[in-house]
């Protein structure tokens, strides 16, 4: 407990915020090992150094890391989101033709789509 006195409010609102940004630095610790670890243009001295900077000074070396590399986070997150994407659509069994020979269905009973609402659904499927 951080306050004498036994269990009073105070030190229950210090235990809960104690408990608070423990799950908060967990949570960014693995955010963190996670895209250290998946990176491939980092070198094995270079994810060494960065652990050693997390294992020593925890905050600062989580800080400093999102600081240097939130934007290649950012991206990295965005191509292995893109790349799952892909994948489930093959797994799934989508098909840009199928859905093009969906969308001229579509095109030739003008009272389900317009030719705006077409053109914008084909360039969705062929992104």
């Amino acid at each position: 407990m951080l306050f004498e006195g036994g269990f009073t409010f105070a030190n229950f609102v210090a235990d809960a915020f104690a408990v608070f940004i423990f799950i908060l630095w967990l949570w960014l610790f693995v955010t963190v090992a996670g895209d250290l670890f998946r990176r491939k243009d980092v070198s094995g001295w270079g994810k060494v150094l960065w652990v050693i900077a997390l294992i020593v000074a925890p905050y600062i070396g989580i800080f400093a890391y999102l600081i240097t590399q939130h934007r290649g986070m950012a991206e990295r997150n965005d191509a292995r989101s893109q790349a799952m994407h892909d994948n489930l659509r093959q797994i799934v069994g989508f098909s840009a033709a199928d859905e093009i020979e969906k969308l001229d269905r579509l095109r030739r009973n003008p009272t389900l789509a317009s030719a705006e609402e077409i053109h914008r659904l084909r360039a969705r499927v062929v992104q």
